[in-house]
């Protein structure tokens, strides 16, 4: 599993803004992209893996309790 850094994102997102389909990580990892499709899911992965570690550093747990109506 790899730990993403904000840097990581503001990469990601640099690349989506200037056209440039390779990124170089924090950790020193390139990697090229084949098109701009996978720059945002990679960008939707780094950015929602950033929030669960900072909800994990934060202590902050949202748990959501399911309401039905019976409709009658």
């Amino acid at each position: 599993m790899t730990t993403w850094k904000q840097s990581d994102l503001v990469a990601v997102r640099a690349a989506i803004a200037s056209g440039v389909r390779s990124v170089t990580f924090a950790d020193g990892r390139k990697t090229e992209y084949h098109s701009l499709d996978q720059l945002l899911a990679a960008e939707r992965v780094i950015d929602a893996a950033l929030q669960m570690q900072d909800q994990a550093v934060s202590g902050v747990v949202r748990r959501r309790t399911p309401y039905y109506r019976s409709g009658l």
